[in-house]
């Protein structure tokens, strides 16, 4: 998968989707190209002040490559992504999923239980034996599945926000701790 085949299926589904969706996405490279390239040290002085001043930054004098570099870092990067602007345009919003979380992920208890069915039933190893066992195992996750799935995603991030909970009561309840340093020390290793 890359972003362009993704864009193009996401643009083919939309359409399907009820009005105002909410679409919950998690940050696979496919689902996060930017909606504008961030300059890189792989790009060349031409580049970056091209980029620079369509920032409308003025470049007065000749700058040195890791110049230009600076004052790029001196622009906050645009976080905004190709797939949301996408689905803002057709009226719905991407809900993104926090990094390395996919328990918050309900689509990854579907894909789990589509590749276990394709697991158990493979006897042949051939392609198509397994292309069609995806096929049917994709058929037989039933809305009561779905159910299932989402009820669990809600019951883990309970879990966290009681563990949020946690961490701020003992948060509170710390003492300050101060270190004093200072250039005398009674230590016997001086």
């Amino acid at each position: 998968m890359n972003g362009d085949n993704f864009k193009e299926w996401f643009e083919a589904i939309l359409p399907r989707l009820e009005p105002n969706a909410i679409i919950v996405m998690d940050n696979a490279p496919y689902h996060s190209v930017k909606l504008e390239k961030y300059p890189s040290t792989r790009w060349n002085k031409a580049q970056l002040s091209e980029w620079l001043q369509s920032k409308g930054v003025i470049l007065d004098r000749p700058f040195l490559k890791h110049e230009l570099m600076a004052k790029v870092r001196e622009i906050p990067q645009n976080k905004s992504y190709v797939i949301d602007k996408i689905a803002e345009d057709a009226g719905h919003t991407v809900l993104r999923l926090p990094p390395y979380h996919c328990e918050f992920n309900p689509i990854e208890l579907a894909w789990a239980m589509v590749k276990g069915y394709a697991k158990r039933e493979n006897t042949s190893f051939k392609i198509d034996d397994v292309r069609q066992l995806l096929h049917t195992a994709i058929e037989r996750v039933t809305s009561e599945n779905w159910q299932n799935f989402i009820k669990h995603v809600i019951e883990e991030e309970e879990k966290i926000w009681k563990v949020d909970d946690i961490m701020d009561e003992l948060i509170d309840q710390m003492e300050p701790c101060v270190l004093t340093i200072t250039g005398d020390t009674d230590s016997d290793y001086d």
